[in-house]
Order: structure tokens, then C-alpha cells, then sequence
């Protein structure tokens, strides 16, 4: 999603579950880059730009507080934060660059001066500051105390016990001195970055700040754009900040517009859109379109098929392994082996999506090469052999396998309906494991609607076996939140000793040794990719149409939104 918002948050993306329809990829639009090819023009100032969204937005234009890819979109024009993450998903300095003590707990920072917020105040670090204490504070409505709590002081703030937050220190207006708790490898990657306005918001409560004029109506950052004017759900006009302190953007506004599905096709050929992003669906059409470039990038999410291991026992907030029935581990490779997972992208999801064998980003420093671990192709030859040696075996001559003790063998999978053809590749997937002699039936005999599929899976209704879902993942490449024994998250509640001894072992002293730390993720992979606790179907991909007019886009993993400043508009009449 984004490069430097939504790059920081670990967030089921229950909506990307259902991929769209098509009979196949189509060589018109199988343009798969990462970068819009330049041009040896030079680049001209002036012009708006219509950027397209599929989807009303909800108007939560503060960082701190919205919730989604739709807010984030505007954001991405008009915030900064004091880091960003490079194309390999490391941090780097933005505004601010950092010391940090020896014993790993204490970071000096010390912010750009001359950075100006868009009423024309002076960015400082009691702007920072503020955001912190306002993430923290008791009255926080939103969902990111999780990028503060590594603070010294930060939870007796959070509970109502302290006035202040005790580690952090204000040094002078451009430099800010925080003390965490305990030394982690991934604080820079998990501190959260972004400033508000202490000024801009004097007055207004924390447990109103979400439904203010100065998130909702009259929001300000220090961006390269800024916002002239909201039509609610509709429409976002931005106008070039002109004391942006990287230096003036080259276009004179941006205009951000809610649309629909059915209409993108023909606004792009139009070029009443200039840029959307893309819906599977309008994938092929767009394509053919002479005036418009599509961009592929790969996706910070990835789709899995999950099995139930157990369930999460809230008293003692722990993954409580106790459904026996995925136990074999032959038998979860062998389901692996039958799918044909390439086949199904490439028939319902326009071959858009990278065949996947861990949970860590392909454009990751600590992703493991395929070489070094099982790949899992289509091999139903294997798969069957992997249910023989196990004891799955058809007994009664009925074509399907019954379990070792005999008895019948029928397995429950749970999927989401959302997409034109959900139906028909959830039932490819289906004649996948029964063409091996596995009988797993479609829960409930019908797919179920986003809601009612997420509050089963979460709540382990005892019908979830297996489970179709997506994760977006956060930039860093830790483990923790999904996969831990104490995550709520962890929906599989699948746990082993070794996995969280390596997942500790990740964010430990030594890891501030990028090698060693690169080890403990590969060894990590290794084990899941052996013990298939999961099957990880495939990475997915970011879709973004672009007219041809418009140029300096670059995109990567987590944004189609980067250095909007450098977009420029050739004049093609």
C-alpha cells in the first residue's frame, strides 16, 4: 500500500481474498514492471492530475488515525514522515536521521530545520512529540499504540498513571532524545514517524481528534501537496505546497475521485482519469487501451490457505493446539503438491500474482531463495504417493481416501464469495484434492460473505478446518503478530517451540548483526516451508493504470504513490 503509511501496519486484507475472473492472461496486457520507461524530454511544470480510486473514502486524512488504503492515497500526497523505507523494505533518514546509544535503548534524533507544515509553521519536534503522546494517551481511538508502547513511560501514559511520557525528552526545537524500554533490532521500523501540528490542534481533545475540521475538513502536513477543498466520500482537490522543503512540486494539483468499478475503463480511454488503481476485473479492457500504461508491481500481501491446528484460548491469551486432524504432516505437504496453483492464477486471476513458499516478501532483504527450500509445483503423482505413505488410503473403492484408522475422511474448507468468478476457482481448487483422492467440501455447501467468513475464522467456529484467506504484511520482516503463540492474529494457531525461539532470536541483540538476523529469517523459512503450517498460494500483485501523458512515476511493493512531486504531464497535442 504505501511506501511509508501503511508499509509500518500488519492488516488482514480480508477484501483482496476472492481473485477476479478471466480465461486466461492476455499478451496485450502482460506488461509486468516495476518503473514507467523515461523519456529523454524534459520535465514541464503546470497541469493537474486526476488520480482514481475504486471506492468511496471514509476521510480520515491524519496518519494517526486513518484506517485504509482510500485515505491513505491522499495522505501519501500531502504527509511526511521522518523515515521512509527504501525498495528492499528498509528504513532509511526522511526528515529525521538518528544516534543510537551502544547498549541499543537510547535514539538521539535531530529533524531537518526549514521543514514547513502547510499553514506555514515551522516543523519541530514538540510536533512529533505531540503525535507520540497523542498515540498514547488513554483517549487514543485508534489502532497504533502498537508503534509507541516500545517507550519508556509509554504504558503508565497509556493507562492514566503518569502525566508524562517519560522517555521522551525534547533537547532543543529540531532535536528529540527517545529511551525505549529495552533494546530491539526493529524499533526504528515499528516507532511511528509522523508529526501533528501541536498548534493546529490546540484545543481539541484526543478523544475528538478523529472527527475534527482538522482531520476531516481542513487537514494540513508538510507534504508536496495540500489539500483545497473535500467533497465527503467523493472527491479530494489538492493544490502544489509551494514552500515544500524538498523543493516545488512540478504539477500544479492533484485531484484524488472516488469511481466506480464499471466506469474506470471508459474514464481512462476518456482521459477524464489520468491514474487508478486497477480492479482485476478491469484488467483485460484496460489493457487494450492506446493512451493508457498498466504497471504491475508485486503486492506486500500474500494468499494462503490455512489449516486449523486449534484455537485461542482468551483467558490465557495463547494458541491452544488441539484439533488433531491436520497433525500428519505428509498429509498438509500432500494438499500443498495437488494444487495447481499456477494454473489458477494464470485462468482467474490474469497470471497476476508470483507463486510463493514462505511468508516474507519477495522484495524483502530476508527472503530466503527458492533454491534453498521446496517449491511445492502441481505434482499430483507426489501428492498421492505423500497420502499412501501416511495411511490415507482408499479402502472401500469409492475413489476417495479414508484415514489411517479406516474411517471417512472428509475435510470442511471455508472461502469468500466477493469476486464474478469466487465460485468457479474455489471449485477448481476443490476438484485439485479430490482428483487425488481427497474429499473436501465447500462449508456450508456456499461461500461465505466477507464478514461472516472472518468472524468464523476468528472466533474458530469448530466447522473451519481450512480457510482461504490474505495477509498484508508489514515491512519489516518479523514474525511477530501472526505468528507467535500468544497473536490473536495467528488464525492457523499453529505454534512450535522452534519457530518462536527463532522469532525471538530476530529482534534479540545479536540481531543488530544484519547477517545473523538474515540467518534466523532464513532458518525460520526453512522451518515453515518444511512443517507447512500453512499453504502459501501466491504473492499478490498491485495493478495501477497510468495515461500515457503522465511521466516520473515509479512505483514499488508499497506504494503506487512515490515522489509525487517529480510527476510531470507531456503535452501530447
Amino acid at each position: 500500500m504505501s511506501n511509508r503509511l501503511i508499509g509500518r501496519l500488519m492488516l488482514p486484507l480480508a477484501l483482496l481474498v476472492a481473485l477476479s475472473a478471466c480465461n486466461g492472461p492476455s499478451p496485450a496486457v502482460k506488461n509486468v514492471v516495476a518503473r514507467l520507461s523515461q523519456t529523454a524530454d524534459e520535465p514541464i511544470t503546470g497541469g493537474t492530475v486526476t488520480f482514481g480510486y475504486p471506492s468511496t473514502f471514509q476521510g480520515i486524512f491524519e496518519p494517526a488515525f486513518f484506517e485504509g488504503e482510500d485515505d491513505a492515497n491522499v495522505l501519501e500526497f500531502t504527509t511526511e514522515g521522518m523515515f521512509t523505507v527504501k525498495d528492499d523494505l528498509s528504513t532509511a533518514p526522511n526528515i529525521a536521521s538518528w544516534q543510537e546509544s551502544e547498549d541499543h535503548t537510547v535514539f538521539t534524533f535531530t529533524i531537518k530545520p526549514g521543514v514547513r507544515w502547510h499553514n506555514g509553521d515551522e516543523l519541530t519536534v514538540e510536533d512529533w512529540k505531540f503525535a507520540l503522546e497523542t498515540i498514547a494517551s488513554p483517549e487514543y481511538t485508534g489502532s497504533r499504540y502498537y508503534s509507541v508502547e516500545m517507550i519508556k513511560g509509554a504504558e503508565a501514559y497509556h493507562q492514566g498513571q503518569a502525566k508524562e511520557i517519560t522517555g521522551l525528552k525534547v533537547m532543543d526545537p529540531y532535536t528529540l532524545r527517545i529511551t525505549m524500554n529495552s533494546a530491539r533490532v526493529n524499533v526504528i521500523d515499528n516507532l511511528w514517524a509522523y508529526p501533528m501540528n501541536k498548534r493546529y490542534f490546540e484545543g481539541v481533545a484526543v478523544k475528538d481528534m478523529m472527527d475534527s475540521d482538522q482531520v476531516r475538513k481542513r487537514p494540513i502536513g508538510t507534504g508536496p501537496f495540500m489539500v483545497t477543498g473535500i467533497v465527503p466520500g467523493q472527491t479530494v482537490e489538492m493544490k502544489r505546497f509551494d514552500n515544500y522543503y524538498k523543493g516545488e512540486a512540478l504539477l500544479d494539483g492533484i485531484t484524488y475521485k472516488a469511481i466506480d468499478n464499471k466506469d474506470i475503463t471508459a474514464l481512462l480511454e476518456a482521459g477524464t482519469l489520468d491514474m487508478a488503481t486497477l480492479p482485476r476485473d478491469a484488467y483485460e479492457a484496460a489493457g487494450q487501451l492506446d493512451n493508457v500504461q498498466i504497471m504491475v508491481t508485486p503486492g506486500l500481501s500474500f494468499e494462503y490457505i490455512g489449516f486449523k491446528f486449534g484455537h485461542w484460548d482468551e483467558a490465557s491469551g495463547q494458541v491452544v493446539m488441539d484439533n488433531p486432524k491436520f497433525q500428519n504432516k505428509h498429509l498438509r505437504k500432500a494438499m500443498y503438491y495437488a494444487l495447481d496453483r499456477q494454473g489458477i492464477i494464470d485462468q482467474y486471476s490474469y497470471g497476476l500474482g508470483t507463486l510463493i513458499e514462505t511468508p516474507v516478501p519477495s522484495s524483502s532483504w530476508a527472503k530466503i531463495a527458492d533454491e534453498e527450500i521446496d517449491t511445492y509445483p502441481y505434482l499430483p503423482e507426489k501428492a498421492e504417493q505423500l497420502l499412501d505413505e501416511a495411511g490415507y488410503r482408499d479402502k472401500d473403492g469409492d475413489g476417495l481416501r479414508e484415514d489411517p484408522g479406516g474411517k471417512k475422511f472428509v475435510i470442511h474448507y471455508d472461502a469468500m464469495s466477493g469476486s464474478k468468478t469466487a465460485e468457479a476457482r474455489t471449485a477448481a481448487i476443490l476438484q485439485n484434492w479430490r482428483d487425488v483422492g481427497l474429499d473436501v467440501r465447500l462449508s456450508g455447501g456456499s461461500l461465505k460473505e466477507l464478514n461472516a467468513f472472518y468472524e468464523a475464522v476468528e472466533s474458530d467456529d469448530p466447522a473451519v478446518e481450512l480457510f482461504n484467506g490474505v495477509w498484508g504484511l508489514a515491512s519489516d520482516p518479523d514474525p511477530s503478530g501472526l505468528w507467535r503463540a500468544t497473536d490473536s492474529w495467528n488464525y492457523p494457531r499453529w505454534t512450535s517451540k522452534r519457530s518462536e525461539d527463532l522469532i525471538r532470536d530476530g529482534v534479540s541483540l545479536k540481531a543488530y548483526d544484519r547477517d545473523f538476523r538474515k540467518e534466523i529469517y532464513y532458518e525460520w523459512q526453512k522451518l515453515i516451508n518444511d512443517e507447512v503450517p500453512m499453504i502459501f498460494f501466491a504473492e499478490r500483485s498491485n495493478i495501477t493504470a497510468v495515461n500515457k501523458r503522465l511521466h516520473g512515476i515509479t512505483m514499488n511493493t508499497l506504494s503506487n504513490i512515490i515522489d509525487p512531486q517529480s510527476w510531470w504531464i507531456k503535452d501530447t497535442e
